[in-house]
């Protein structure tokens, strides 16, 4: 991947990771390995990201397919709009099961990554504590099964600080007993954009490296290391200082450029705003002009993006504060989340379910 100048962006989304890519090498196009396309499916912005293996070289995640949903749905904490992700999720899961040659027969192992004992690395454990598992009941009484449901168990493995264990050699010796068909794993990510914490699902078919999102990695949970499909689904719920102090920066410059847009003097643009708690958008468009920058920022503003990144960093890791980052109100959105994620699943997997919202979101 390409990266930007010694300082190397915490993400595990590919669609950031294709940004960040583009951002950098503005001559890079969708013909260099990475295809993008974009919908809207039920009013939910929908990214479909291929990526072949010159792409995967290019951005640094595998090849393979991934989905990103995004949704301000539980941010907002507003329970019709997670009724409606969590469809979304289901119908998505489906195509990717689908394309992946799963079977409504096969055999599921549904894995939760995560330790429970941290609020926003406890996604996965509180996920697999939602979903609908059944092989119990088709080894036990088969005779109770209706149609429409397949073999689901679930496991929590737990993280190797608390285990000694690899999670990857635990998975594969439950695979190995168990005999599933194929995997889903869900875990917490790591984003470079604030605007995506607790607001962006990702479903991809390239398995997941457990602990990556805050430079942990381990064996990786792969087709490629256990030999059936494994489907990774992923949320992403920290981020670290460098990219939390570097997006402010840039929001108070695109503040001030939009400012001055609006005022005949930049002089105004330091006049408060009329309700300074009014939500408002900034995009590109607002960045003001490499003088203006330095006007704001002084030698700082003169700095390109990557190079300030690094200076932040240069400066808070030595101090210990290049923290990871997560909201306050993280115990309601993860919640929320594993909510979401358990019904989108519980839909996936069994078409029997016929209100498979109403069941998760019954607290």
């Amino acid at each position: 991947m390409k990266q930007e100048k010694g300082y190397s962006v915490r993400t595990d989304l590919a669609l950031e990771a294709h940004e960040m890519n583009v951002k950098n090498d503005p001559s890079s196009s969708d013909s260099d390995g990475v295809e993008v396309l974009e919908k809207e499916v039920h009013d939910i912005k929908t990214t479909y990201v291929t990526v072949d293996q010159a792409g995967a070289e290019r951005i640094g995640k595998k090849a393979g397919h991934y989905i990103t949903l995004e949704s301000q749905a539980i941010r907002k904490q507003d329970t019709e709009l997670q009724v409606n992700l969590a469809k979304v999720v289901s119908g998505q899961l489906r195509k990717v099961l689908s394309d992946s040659g799963i079977k409504e027969s096969d055999r599921c192992l549904i894995v939760g990554l995560g330790n429970h004992l941290v609020t926003p690395d406890a996604l996965g454990p509180l996920v697999t504590e939602k979903v609908l598992v059944t092989s119990h009941l088709f080894e036990l009484q088969p005779e109770t099964v209706q149609e429409g449901y397949r073999p689901v168990s679930a496991v929590t493995p737990g993280v190797m600080g608390l285990t000694g264990i690899e999670t990857s050699d635990m998975v594969h010796g439950i695979i190995e007993e168990t005999k599933p068909d194929f995997v889903i794993v869900i875990d917490a990510l790591a984003s470079r954009s604030i605007n995506r914490i607790n607001a962006t699902i990702q479903l991809s078919d390239t398995g997941i490296h457990p602990g990556s999102g805050v430079g942990n990695k381990r064996k990786e949970i792969s087709k490629e290391t256990y030999g059936i499909p494994v489907i990774s689904i992923g949320v992403p719920t920290v981020v670290d200082a460098v990219t939390i102090t570097s997006d402010t920066i840039d929001y108070v410059l695109k503040h001030f450029g939009r400012e001055w847009k609006e005022k005949d003097s930049p002089s105004q643009a330091l006049s408060p705003a009329l309700n300074p708690f009014e939500r408002k958008t900034l995009t590109e468009e607002d960045h003001p002009t490499d003088e203006q920058s330095q006007a704001v920022l002084g030698m700082f503003g003169q700095l390109e993006e990557a190079e300030k990144k690094q200076l932040i960093k240069e400066v808070l890791t030595p101090l210990g504060h290049n923290l990871m980052v997560t909201p306050k109100e993280v115990d309601t959105f993860i919640n929320d989340m594993a909510h979401v994620i358990a019904s989108g699943i519980n839909g996936a997997l069994h078409p029997g379910v016929e209100d498979g919202e109403a069941q998760s979101y019954s607290r």
